[in-house]
């Protein structure tokens, strides 16, 4: 009676943590997804900005001038709230210079010479390759402004006059912005400086930018190079634990410095003194980052203001003075990534791979940790490498993770045969166990040291049986980290209904899969737990079918566990992404066969149909 009761605790316990995580963490998570979603898209199709809403205009400035000190890096964060108007409005209200790329679309201002206006063609809101192009850059007095701005600042208690926010930019000839044709910017100052801006940018994500000042004039000047991303107003986050979202650098000795929102926003600044360093913000999928060359000393930052209601957020960063002598030329030179965190293109780095990425083509400091891996890198980067091999060569995600937990099996081959015998010669001494009890009904501590004494003759593992699920916990791990944080994965179809094996599966039993037209996980209160597609069920199915292979426990209690416990998962990972439930069912399905060899070789009958059979017959009698 002890033992049950406890158990039944247990198994209360247990229910009350599911419901409390779900109905705490995954609803409200599911929420915040869904009206994020919603937002962008209805932004998307009316191509205008929230109502009632003010943002800061942006802007460039330096903080008060102290004669000998250096000068502060630009804020571009400052400056008075502005009406918000559309996307398209801010774009046409000033002089620009297109941007023309196989993954890039968008366009400089000349006014300031910002990049703020950039689209990524290849990746779409949702599945539907007609949906609207991902966002990642829009003009300062949108609803959500980010962008990037580059240039000097001069030293403190100089008044050279340098280009600013405010600046209109000449562009040499009218050539768009392409992979093969740089642009050319210029401004003259009036006071004997010309300033010329070269920028370039390759087929994927990286713009290059050379900036020069020409000194004319009959005096020296000294200026400093600085660059900025500055992003306006608080995104939508995932906001899990196992992903970061906000602003991030690895910034020479300190490492990788990572910054949530909420973070930066109680820090209100942090500043680091480094070489050899990059930073910038992340998105869960896109990022910006400023590179600027490996040698170069930085006073790098990352801060957050508030500019009337919204929240700003910027990092940036101030080089190194050059001093410009009458006749001389200055020259600085940094990099903008602004894209899709794409693995290959980063700089993961794999095998034979002989590209690298941007990490491995500049020199780098860990570009490749722009990629939210984890603290278990160690699998999670193998996991993602062997997934892409596969895909590669058959072109399917899906195929990739059913080949790689076949390899899985494999790998794990000896020692869950290990396991599999014990379970097999454990069955095979059920009756001895059976009698046990009945030799010693009412001494538990007596049935104990006989069961333990006959596992010690037998030489069995009493908790062998744990082992298969024990070595399935790190994959599992690795394999959804893969699917949550890679790009790759994103929109990644499988075959029929499942068009993206990142996300859940869009199919639900409460709805007879489509054939009755609501959606039941909008039900109140109740309405999250009635996410049920066929994976999931496919899943539990294949779980119930590895339960049955076990001999039925004699404890009541038990039973009722390991009959209940595949509904339970069923239901809990109806929510998890599909490529993960498609994983786990494939993965007890071969786990039925293997465990259904192992006993046939160890002489135990699978009672498998015998114990399926029983339980309808059970049914059937009630």
């Amino acid at each position: 009676m002890t033992d049950n009761r406890n158990t039944i605790i247990a198994v209360i316990l247990s229910g009350l943590v599911l419901i409390g995580w779900q109905y705490f963490f995954n609803i409200p998570q599911m929420e915040k997804q869904r009206a994020a979603e919603q937002a962008q898209s209805e932004l998307a199709k009316a191509g205008k900005a929230a109502p009632a809403t003010t943002t800061p205009a942006g802007g460039s400035s330096s903080a008060p001038a102290t004669p000998g000190a250096t000068p502060a890096t630009p804020n571009a964060n400052q400056g008075a709230a502005a009406a918000v108007v559309s996307r398209d409005a801010a774009i046409t209200a000033s002089p620009r210079i297109r941007i023309e790329t196989p993954r890039l679309i968008g366009s400089i201002a000349l006014k300031g010479a910002r990049i703020d206006d950039l689209a990524l063609v290849k990746y779409r809101e949702t599945v539907d390759p007609k949906s609207p192009a991902i966002v990642l850059f829009s003009p300062s007095g949108t609803a959500e402004p980010y962008y990037a701005e580059f240039g000097w600042v001069a030293a403190s208690g100089s008044n050279v006059k340098v280009p600013d926010r405010n600046t209109v930019w000449k562009q040499d000839g009218a050539a768009n912005l392409t992979p093969d044709h740089p642009v050319v910017l210029t401004w003259d100052n009036g006071e004997g400086l010309t300033f010329r801006r070269t920028i370039a940018v390759d087929a994927d994500y990286l713009f290059t930018l050379k900036d020069e000042v020409v000194n004319s004039g009959a005096a020296p000047v000294t200026l400093y190079p600085f660059a900025l991303v500055s992003r306006h107003g608080t995104p939508q986050v995932a906001g899990y634990y196992i992903l970061h979202e906000g602003l991030i650098g690895y910034l020479g000795e300190h490492g990788l410095q990572e910054y949530s929102y909420k973070k930066i926003a109680e820090a209100k600044s942090v500043d680091f003194k480094v070489t050899n360093g990059w930073l910038g913000i992340t998105d869960k999928y896109w990022a910006a980052a400023l590179l600027p060359e490996t040698t170069a000393t930085l006073q790098a930052r990352f801060s957050s203001q508030p500019v009337g209601t919204t929240q700003t957020y910027q990092t940036d960063y101030l080089e190194q003075p050059r001093t410009i002598a009458p006749g001389a030329t200055g020259v600085a030179n940094t990099r903008l990534f602004a894209g899709a965190k794409e693995a290959r293109v980063v700089g993961l780095n794999f095998p034979f791979d002989s590209f690298g990425g941007y990490n491995k083509q500049l020199g780098l400091n860990h570009f490749d940790l722009l990629i939210d891996w984890g603290w278990f890198y160690f699998i999670t980067k193998p996991m993602f490498m062997i997934l892409d091999f596969f895909f590669h060569l058959f072109g399917n995600f899906g195929v990739a993770i059913l080949l790689v937990t076949v390899l899985v099996k494999l790998a794990f081959f000896p020692l869950a045969n290990k396991s599999y015998a014990s379970m097999a010669k454990m069955k095979a001494l059920q009756p001895q166990l059976a009698a046990l009890k009945e030799r010693f009904p009412d001494d538990k501590m007596k049935q104990q040291q006989e069961m333990m004494a006959i596992y010690k003759k037998e030489k069995i593992n009493p908790v062998a049986g744990c082992l298969p699920v024990a070595l399935q916990i790190p994959v599992f791990f690795s394999l959804y980290k893969v699917l949550f944080v890679t790009i790759e994965m994103r929109h990644a179809p499988f075959f029929g209904w499942i068009h993206d094996l990142s996300a859940h599966d869009p199919t639900n039993l409460f709805n007879l899969f489509g054939l009755l037209s609501f959606d039941p996980t909008q039900l109140p209160v109740i309405g999250h737990y009635l996410m049920l597609g066929i994976w999931p069920i496919i899943m539990g199915i294949t779980m119930w079918f590895q339960m049955k292979l076990n001999p039925t426990p004699p404890d009541p209690t038990q039973k009722m566990i390991f009959d209940w416990m595949p509904v339970i998962f069923t239901f809990m990972l109806a929510s998890f992404p599909a490529g993960l439930v498609i994983y786990w069912a494939w993965n007890n399905l071969l786990s039925v066969l293997q465990q259904s060899y192992i006993m046939r070789r160890n002489g135990v009958k699978i009672e498998l149909f015998d114990n399926v059979k029983a339980t309808f017959a059970g049914k059937k009698a009630t």
